[in-house]
């Protein structure tokens, strides 16, 4: 039984720390990402910047956990949804401005 608890609190400790560095230092993820060339997303430079996983993940509910449960568009970015929540051209560069394509999209 005790074994039992503590396989069980190593599992859910595995489970904290792996989601809390989703995208480690040094770490991508990349989508596919159409004509342009696919879409890289490094953590370490939102992190940089100040935000967390949750900021994303959680509270407004940008992105789902899973990767590729989003299905991202440009139209959805422009009309403030996904990364057009952020990059705005206010808070964070604009998506819509043709100038920042390759600051994500890498061929």
């Amino acid at each position: 039984m005790k074994l039992l608890k503590l396989v069980a609190l190593g599992f859910a400790a595995t489970l904290a720390f792996g989601s809390a560095f989703a995208v480690p230092s040094g770490k991508t993820v990349e989508f596919a990402g159409g004509g342009e060339g696919k879409v890289v997303f490094e953590g370490k430079v939102h992190k940089d910047k100040g935000l967390k996983c949750n900021d994303c993940h959680k509270s407004p509910k940008l992105f789902e956990k899973e990767a590729g449960a989003d299905k991202i568009k440009m139209s959805d970015m422009k009309a403030g949804k996904f990364c057009g929540a952020c990059h705005d051209g206010k808070k964070a560069f604009a998506t819509d401005d043709k100038a920042n394509c390759t600051k994500c999209h890498k061929k």
